[in-house]
């Protein structure tokens, strides 16, 4: 962490298609050494496949997706004394919405299938429906918050 000032937030472009930030994020995300391009082509591929109907029925099915995913809690390991304990924390939007960008990618990078496209396209169809992988870390992620919630009194 800088100790002088905070880092400044970039400003990120809205993506071309539907005109929306978070979908630029999420194709950042999706895009390796710098193929940008492809990228597009996979996320705009995989909502297409999804077959819902217009843009903007395209968007919110994607934001329902991110939304399901996004976790309110996590713990984070805090020293007392010599015991190191999983103090449970309320998540920043700006931090769910990354992790929830992150767990979906990741998930349907690991799913058995043919292409990423068709991968990701499940993904956020489970997403969306509350089930899959990303689904259950953000689960697990609570599970774990929950059963330590005793030692919330350790919080910063």
């Amino acid at each position: 962490m800088a100790r002088r000032r905070a880092a400044e937030k970039r400003e990120i472009l809205p993506d071309p298609r539907f005109k929306d930030v978070v979908l630029s994020k999420f194709i950042n995300c999706i895009m390796l050494k710098g193929k940008k391009s492809v990228a597009e082509g996979i996320v705009y591929g995989a909502l297409d496949s999804l077959s819902i109907g217009t843009d903007s029925e395209k968007i919110d099915f994607f934001t329902k997706a991110l939304g399901n995913v996004k976790p309110m809690l996590e713990v984070k390991s805090r020293r007392v004394g010599g015991a190191t304990y999983q103090v449970p924390i309320e998540v920043r939007p700006d931090r769910a919405q990354a992790l929830a960008i992150r767990w979906i990618i990741d998930a349907s990078r690991k799913r058995a299938g043919q292409t990423m496209q068709s991968k990701l396209a499940a993904e956020l169809k489970d997403a969306f429906e509350n089930k899959g992988t990303s689904v259950k870390k953000k689960e697990d992620t609570h599970k774990m918050a929950e059963a330590n919630r005793a030692f919330a009194h350790y919080r910063y």
